[in-house]
């Protein structure tokens, strides 16, 4: 059954309430709305939650002055209500305060409504403000962790990978296509999608950049399962059995064996070039079809290349920080 009451709404549905109770002994008008801003305010992330807190200042500031200024030179009527929001809303689109206008505008009506700038109202409005996002603000100050999550979709990543390249160095001596094989893909692209969202919520609960390693992890394998799904249409293409089937399947072979997260990849690399030396050796071939073969195993080879160049590239761009944090032998 389908989860309808989450962390999330629970959160929300008690920050719209203790608001509210703040707001109400501190004997703020229209006490109700603060809760309103609590609801729009509730973010997923830490940081998404001060960005937004910090535009709905600026776009209340904006709100209020347009108002003072359109209520007192035109008066209080629907229509200058319209007036306001003609000024108001491309105002705050053109600076980028989009999703302030809604609660704003809310604010806004407690002017019409009392017909009154003044500063009592004024004060009002932006006590109810910081009332209600103060309060979102703090509630996001928990998050609850995510990191084993990511570190158990690393896990079935590095798993899943090493089965499809095991598959693949199956299919090369036997010309076949594994059934399970679009399965294994099935599931790599789910977790990775997973591992990927984790990541990013992960990094975003954070004002430094302490956890993007993870999100530039599943950046890498997004980068390597695409280059997986090439070399699976090269194989598709390898029908008959040579020499060169048996060491392309010894070297997809060997790769699987050692592929994993602390991996930099360089002793592989040079174990690839080595069969490629052995490849550009061997003499001729003496038929189409073999010379067809031997081609899509080439093209299939220089993709495995480029699947380990991928995740060289991602080791030497490590910072000490993350080799120290996220390489630890004791993670």
């Amino acid at each position: 059954m389908r989860r309808y009451v989450g962390y999330r709404t629970l959160k929300t549905a008690i920050g719209a309430t203790i608001a509210v109770l703040i707001a109400e002994y501190v004997g703020l008008s229209y006490a109700v709305s603060t809760g309103v801003i609590t609801v729009l305010s509730v973010q997923s992330t830490k940081r998404k939650s001060i960005e937004v807190a910090f535009r709905r200042l600026g776009s209340t500031t904006l709100a209020l002055l347009t108002a003072v200024i359109v209520f007192n030179l035109f008066g209080y009527s629907a229509v200058t209500f319209g007036i306001y929001l003609f000024l108001f809303i491309p105002a705050a689109a053109a600076m980028n305060l989009h999703d302030g206008i809604v609660p704003s505008t809310v604010l806004v009506t407690h002017l019409l409504i009392e017909r009154s700038t003044s500063l009592y109202w004024i004060l009002n409005e932006y006590w109810i403000l910081i009332i209600g996002a103060g309060v979102a603000l703090i509630l996001n100050i928990y998050m609850p962790s995510v990191e084993k999550d990511i570190r158990e979709a690393q896990k079935n990543v590095e798993r899943l990978i090493k089965d499809i390249l095991r598959s693949f160095s199956n299919d090369i001596l036997t010309q076949t296509v594994d059934v399970n094989e679009e399965k294994l893909f099935t599931e790599l692209d789910h977790v990775l999608k997973y591992g990927f969202e984790r990541s990013q919520r992960l990094s975003l609960n954070y004002l430094s950049e302490t956890f993007v390693y993870y999100v530039r992890y599943m950046e890498m394998r997004i980068k390597q399962y695409e280059i997986l799904r090439q070399m699976r249409e090269h194989l598709g293409r390898v029908n008959r059995y040579y020499e060169q089937n048996r060491l392309v399947s010894a070297l997809t072979e060997l790769v699987s064996f050692q592929f994993n997260e602390l991996n930099t990849a360089e002793e592989l690399i040079e174990d690839l070039n080595g069969y490629l030396d052995i490849f550009r050796e061997q003499e001729l071939p003496k038929t189409r079809e073999e010379f067809e073969n031997r081609s899509s195993l080439y093209q299939y080879v220089r993709e495995l290349q480029t699947l380990l160049e991928i995740k060289k590239e991602f080791a030497d761009t490590l910072t000490e920080y993350d080799r120290k944090t996220f390489w630890s032998k004791e993670r």
